[in-house]
């Protein structure tokens, strides 16, 4: 970081803290949501909704529309298809099978599956000291699921979202080799492509809101916290620096799970405490154990 581009901790925490609070609060609220649509027709309208906001935008802002190149446009396709149509419904399916707490805090398997997808198919050098976080996480995650005491999670519900958080961290890292563009354009093309096709796949399927005004909040929900959250996360990057925003990033699963209490009703079990703790401690490992590169799956 130069010294025309230095640290301002004001702002880049306001950004960063805003961003991870608004993606992870897209766990809870998103549960609440699904029984008035469905899981494909949800993820077409958060994703559609944080399509349409960005383009209002970019168009109010003027922004200069990337020049992708014929690669570019085969990334960005799969980028579509693997992290904006099939992620998400396999989120919202798994968010249908267990609890809001669950649900955020086993988001944390992205940044697992992000890193040995770097290291064993993009040649990504990782460092012993990362490696060890990963054990920590995925103990975590097992532990909501066969955890003593009263039964935790549905195994499927599980499995769902460990699946999403694969399909992120491919998404993740497909993202990295095009991210010499603007993130903005990036995510434009990622949410309205993916957006309008579980749109068209909740319609032939027969999922349908109850009323507008779910439709309405759905959208809105899916500008907010895929959306804007995303613009602040590029705001805290450009403030703090990739290993800062990376720390303060790193809360969202964790901001999820509290806010699950007021918003679903749930409570705070010894598991999920247990499991919480295992799997932050294993988040710092990744983020300082060596050099890895954050990227905010959206």
């Amino acid at each position: 970081m130069t010294a025309q581009h230095r640290i301002d901790w004001v702002r880049g925490s306001v950004y960063g803290i805003a961003s991870a609070a608004l993606f992870g609060v897209s766990a809870p609220v998103s549960k609440r949501l699904l029984p008035d649509t469905g899981p494909v027709l949800l993820a077409g309208l958060l994703y559609f909704g944080a399509g349409l906001g960005l383009t209002a935008v970019s168009l109010v802002r003027r922004r200069p529309w990337p020049n992708f190149s014929r690669h570019d446009w085969y990334s960005l396709s799969a980028i579509a298809f693997v992290g904006g149509f099939g992620a998400p419904v396999l989120l919202l399916v798994g968010l249908q099978r267990v609890s809001g707490v669950v649900g955020s805090l086993l988001l944390n398997l992205e940044a697992v599956f992000t890193m040995v997808l770097a290291a064993v198919f993009f040649r990504d050098r990782l460092s012993v000291k990362e490696w060890m976080g990963v054990p920590l996480i995925l103990v975590g995650a097992l532990l909501m699921e066969y955890g003593p005491g009263d039964f935790v999670a549905n195994g499927l519900g599980v499995a769902a979202i460990a699946a999403a958080c694969l399909g992120w961290g491919l998404d993740n890292n497909l993202t990295q080799r095009i991210s010499s563009h603007d993130p903005v354009s990036i995510v434009q093309v990622k949410a309205l492509t993916a957006g309008a096709g579980n749109l068209l796949l909740a319609m032939m399927v027969g999922q349908h809101a109850l009323n507008w005004h779910v439709v309405a909040i759905s959208m809105a929900v899916g500008f907010l916290c895929y959306g804007v959250s995303i613009v602040f996360d590029v705001y805290a990057l450009r403030h703090l620096g990739a290993a800062r925003e990376a720390a303060l990033f790193a809360t969202a699963p964790f901001l999820g799970a509290v806010a699950a209490v007021p918003i679903l009703g749930e409570r705070l079990t010894q598991t999920h405490i247990t499991s919480a703790a295992l799997m932050a401690v294993g988040v710092l490992i990744l983020r300082y154990g060596g050099h890895s590169t954050h990227w905010k799956d959206v």
